[in-house]
């Protein structure tokens, strides 16, 4: 702690000091950077200096940074360099463990539009259904788009639906790809995690990740044409972040089936369904025999085994744990049966092509889009021997079953764009499409016993969508000038989910066949019934198999009014109309005001809107449960189910919005300092949340009849069920100087939001009860949404470049987040509605040292997290036996310790 509180002070005075240095030698040997920063984002009147933009918009160079920078992915950089923004790796959370749920201003994943060069970019196949913020939401995959194609990120920190159309609610970012031609560029790093908390707490090193990437471009003829190519590949291990699983893993009977087995007796064949055993005195006996090679049975115990004469009283007597001594005996460890919690094994290629071709002097065509194949591998629960979930007669000793994910992502976009008597046009086509295939391996269907595979297609889910736009702007020498944009645009979007092998989902009898209300189920020794599909991740049923389509057209005009260099206003306004949910209208009017030569005052209002993603209309998974002898349906349902017409559940409708901000920005050019500073608040009415499971137990007479009805004891559903508030501010300190050689770059960044549940929960039809209210929208839910990111997040950097040295320097403030589990937190024995663990703020510091050899090689050492700081520990009662030693339920920075990695980079 105090080594981290040095660095800290000291990069404060850093910037203090430098800031007064250049105060003080402003007539002799300091230059300031005299060309500013110009954004495009946010305004269809072209670029201009992010500090005279309207609205607040942040510029990152990925393709300057990234020499120095430890993160590689999209979104992990964002991450560290942009306060407003958050998203942590995922652990345990099946598909959305190889994909980061990223939030711009505490709203949703699906609340911040992404665009690629000023086009819109498909969201992912997948919906966020588990534990994590962000729950039932759908994202952009930032992971499919190789940072080393980035030339740099805009990030437009305002609700923007008025201009973009839907999610743009929090607001907008866009990817601006690299131009570069004449050269050969390429880096390859390897790194991992050096942390004692390594390997599942024993120290050493993991998470080992290398990756290569190369950018070459070049010139099309002689008129500026271009093409620039990128490819990425990556190779990420595993992190092993838990700690001794602390709970029951062996009973007696375990003990005995394996003396068994050690003689070639396998007890599990000798029955099916334990209540119908063929030959139950070989059985019995059996047990009898293979209890006396169990040594450390007690003499009292062992008399009471050969004592027992019926199947029934063995029961009864072998359920104990006998855990630490069959491990001795095995000789195997509790670690052995440790859950895989950390980050996720990742295979990542991509391949991204930016091209532009001019026809003549006024028109060109051009075309940008790529190709990412990522295959991700990550644990579930362990299935242990003494669970009926584990066939013991093929996995003695129980296994821990993988998810494997295939993740394929395809974007195209070709237009054409010029100039024709004024006017610039831009007409262009972009699809994108996006899949997640699951492959479930190391894994079984229980109740197929010995007939089952241990791998699994499970199916999957894949999104596309293709977007054609039409952009009119022109420019009239009135006042100071006059800006006017219209278009339109027309979205098709397609939804798929596709079932799995039959086995995947299935449940079969004791005789192997598919198993219905009638015939008799494959059980354990004790009686439970053997589950089917595969384990950890039952595959998508026939039932869930869905092709749904909708289109969407939208027509918008944007006027910027420059009345005097002093007064800029801008009124934009947009119309869309979707296939299956209707029309909306949405405006915005913003204004930049100049105090002073370098001091400007800027507000916006706008309304908003988000429209349901066609995966909440249509995404629906269920499972088979064997309840109170009846064959029973519990899961997602679909909107348009029957279910949900028959519990008079109201289709999806748009969440609306009402944002406003004002804020201001101050220059000191001969400082080189600037500061932006904006308040904020969004308004969001009937936002989609995913409810928690509805038990038929708990529902009301007539909604019980529906359940019986389709056969179903649980579901859940997307619904538009509640309205929030988020308020915040964002603060923003650039400085930069340029003394004796040295150029040095300051930033100071800032985010303060609270986003709240306001007024009461929208429930409807026959689920509409008060009782149900916790329900709809549970404890957990609402942790997720308000408490589960941090309030508060800060970051200080500084890069100092000397010759051919660049030194960085970065620390991270991450307040403090609450974990959802509900626990006994004070020690009192009553645990709470609402009593959480709150986990503390932490700094979070970046160190890296870049130098270049030659003019064409240059090496980068460096470390994130170099004090290898991590959450606070959960308390007892959330780490399920000691598996989950950090909170998975949070999204603060990760849990993967202190990471050092080399870079090499080249050029030719």
């Amino acid at each position: 702690m105090k080594n981290k509180k040095t660095i800290l002070s000291a990069s404060v005075l850093f910037f203090l000091g430098t800031y007064a240095f250049g105060q003080e030698k402003e007539k002799d040997s300091v230059k300031t950077n005299a060309v500013e920063e110009v954004v495009v984002l946010g305004s269809r009147a072209g670029a201009r200096s992010k500090t005279d933009s309207p609205v607040p918009v942040d510029v990152f160079n990925i393709k300057e940074t990234s020499v120095v920078l430890p993160q590689s992915s999209i979104g992990q950089i964002l991450n560290a360099v942009a306060p407003s923004f958050t998203s942590t790796i995922q652990t345990n959370s099946d598909g959305t463990d190889h994909l980061d749920p990223a939030q711009l201003r505490g709203l949703g994943p699906d609340q911040v539009l992404v665009l690629v060069n000023g086009k819109r970019r498909h969201t992912s196949a997948l919906v966020n259904v588990n534990g994590t913020p962000g729950r039932g939401t759908v994202g952009t995959d930032l992971n499919s788009i190789p940072s080393f194609a980035l030339n740099r990120i805009e990030v437009l920190r305002d609700g923007a639906s008025a201009q973009y159309g839907s999610d743009a609610i929090a607001g907008v970012i866009n990817l601006e790809l690299k131009k570069d031609i004449g050269k050969l560029t390429g880096q390859v790093s390897y790194g991992g995690n050096l942390t004692p908390t390594a390997n599942d707490h024993t120290g050493n090193f993991d998470g080992q990740n290398i990756q290569v990437d190369l950018n070459y471009g070049n010139k099309i003829g002689n008129k500026g044409g271009f093409y620039n190519i990128t490819w990425s590949s990556q190779f990420r291990n595993p992190t092993f972040r838990a700690g001794t699983e602390s709970g029951a893993i062996y009973n007696a009977y375990n003990a005995i089936e394996k003396r068994a087995l050690n003689d070639g007796v396998n007890l599990s064949s000798l029955f099916s369904n334990i209540n119908n055993v063929p030959n139950s005195q070989q059985l019995i006996n059996y047990i009898h025999q293979y209890a006396q090679g169990v040594s450390y049975f007690s003499p009292q115990f062992q008399n009471q085994i050969q004592a027992a004469n019926t199947i029934g009283a063995l029961q009864g007597l072998l359920k104990g744990d006998f855990t630490d001594q069959e491990l001795a005996y095995r000789g195997l460890d509790r670690k052995d049966f440790n859950m895989q919690v950390g980050q996720s094994k990742l295979n990542n290629h991509q391949l991204f092509a930016n091209i532009e071709v001019p026809v003549n002097d006024n028109w060109k065509v051009y075309t940008f889009g790529g190709y990412s194949f990522r295959h991700g591998s990550s644990g579930g629960f362990y299935r242990k021997p003494n669970q009926s979930r584990t066939f013991t007669g093929l996995y003695p000793d129980g296994y821990l079953p993988q998810i494997g994910t295939d993740i394929q992502d395809l974007s195209l976009s070709a237009g054409i764009k010029g100039n024709w008597d004024g006017w610039n046009i831009d007409f262009s086509n972009t699809f994108g499409q996006n899949s997640f295939t699951y492959n479930i391996r190391n894994t079984g269907n229980t109740s197929l016993r010995f007939a089952s595979p241990d791998e699994f297609d499970a199916g999957g889910l894949r999104f596309s969508q293709n977007t054609i736009n039409l952009d009119f702007s022109k420019k009239y020498d009135v006042w100071n000038g006059i800006n006017v944009a219209f278009g339109a645009e027309h979205r098709y979007e397609n939804f798929k989910i596709t079932h799995g092998d039959e086995a995947s989902y299935t449940t079969y009898d004791a005789a192997g066949n598919v198993w219905s209300n009638t015939s008799p189920r494959g059980t354990d020794f004790f009686g439970n019934a053997l589950p089917g599909g595969s384990q950890v991740f039952s595959g998508f049923k026939p039932v869930n198999a869905v092709d749904k389509n909708r289109q969407a057209v939208a027509a918008y005009a944007d006027v910027e009014f420059n009345f005097t260099n002093w007064l800029l206003v801008d009124a934009a306004a947009r119309y869309e109309n979707y296939s299956d949910f209707g029309s909306t209208f949405n405006y915005k009017l913003a204004s930049r005001i100049k105090v002073a030569p370098n001091f400007n005052v800027r507000l916006a209002g706008s309304t908003g809107f988000r429209a349901p993603s066609i995966h909440q209309i249509y995404y629906n998974v269920t499972s088979t449960l064997f309840t109170n002898s009846q064959l029973l349906e519990v899961g997602t349902f679909s909107n348009d189910s029957e279910i949900a017409g028959l519990l008079e559940m109201p289709k999806l409708k748009q969440e609306t919005s009402k944002s406003a901000s004002v804020g201001f920005t101050y220059r000191i050019p001969s400082a080189g300092l600037s500061f932006t500073a904006d308040g904020y608040f969004t308004r969001i009415n009937n936002r989609i949340i995913l409810t928690d499971q509805f038990l038929r137990a708990d529902v009301p007479a007539a909604a019980q009849a529906a359940f019986d009805a389709q056969g179903i004891n649980a579901a859940q559903f997307f619904t538009n069920a509640i309205d929030t508030e988020t308020k915040g501010i964002d603060l923003v300190i650039s400085h930069n100087v340029r003394f004796s050689g040295l150029k040095l770059d300051n930033s100071f960044a800032a985010n303060i939001s609270e986003t709240r549940k306001v007024g009461d929960i929208h429930s409807s039809g026959l689920l509409q009860s008060p009782n149900l209210e916790k329900i709809y929208f549970s404890e957990k839910s609402r942790v997720y949404l308000e408490e589960a990111v941090p309030r508060v997040k800060a970051s200080l950097s500084h890069t100092l470049t000397w010759k051919n040295a660049s030194f960085y320097l970065r620390n991270t403030y991450f307040g403090k987040v609450t974990g959802a589990d509900i626990i006994d937190v004070n020690g009192d024995g009553v645990v709470g509605f609402n009593e959480h663990q709150q986990i503390g703020h932490k700094i979070i510091t970046d160190l890296s040292l870049a130098y270049q050899f030659t003019k064409n090689v240059g090496l980068t050492l460096g470390v994130n997290n170099l004090f290898d700081i991590y959450p606070d520990k959960n308390l007892t009662a959330s780490t399920n036996n000691d598996q989950f030693i950090y909170s998975r339920s949070t999204s603060q920075f990760g849990q993967n310790g202190r990471y050092v990695f080399t870079r090499l980079n080249f050029n030719f």
